[in-house]
């Protein structure tokens, strides 16, 4: 049966509670929002060393990603870099929310390797993702 969930219950007031639910739906997801089969080429893509190459390679991969995908990816993207324009409140800049974000929402279908070794690569894309968000979705 569908559950009802109730917004205005109090327990909802506190934002950690909605940012750890985000989190983990997107952490529990079978494929993360980055699909597998993209995982290898957005890696390539944030270790170029040429900034416009790079830009133009991750927009192209990010419009290739499934229509699913991509949408999600707006839309969450959008309302993480609403985030960091309150980031002298919130605390929470570009760098924060890509460690909190980056290995959530793209890693490798094989977790063999030390999940440490792509994790700056993880968030270098989310970063990069945050501070192009106007040009890789534009209005």
């Amino acid at each position: 049966p569908d559950e009802q969930l109730d917004l205005d219950d109090g327990r909802w007031e506190d934002v950690h509670v909605i940012t750890g639910a985000l989190k983990l739906f997107f952490r529990e997801l079978p494929e993360p929002l980055v699909p597998f089969g993209h995982f290898d080429k957005f890696i390539a893509a944030i270790k170029m060393q040429d900034p416009s190459k790079r830009s133009r390679c991750i927009r192209e991969l990010v419009l290739s990603l499934p229509a699913a995908h991509h949408d999600t990816m707006s839309a969450l993207f959008r309302h993480l870099c609403r985030v960091t324009r309150c980031r002298e409140q919130n605390r929470m800049s570009v760098q924060s929310l890509a460690i909190v974000f980056g290995p959530t929402l793209l890693r490798p279908a094989n977790q063999e390797p030390p999940m440490a070794l792509h994790m700056v690569f993880q968030n270098q894309l989310v970063e990069h993702i945050l501070n192009h968000c106007g040009s890789i979705f534009p209005e």
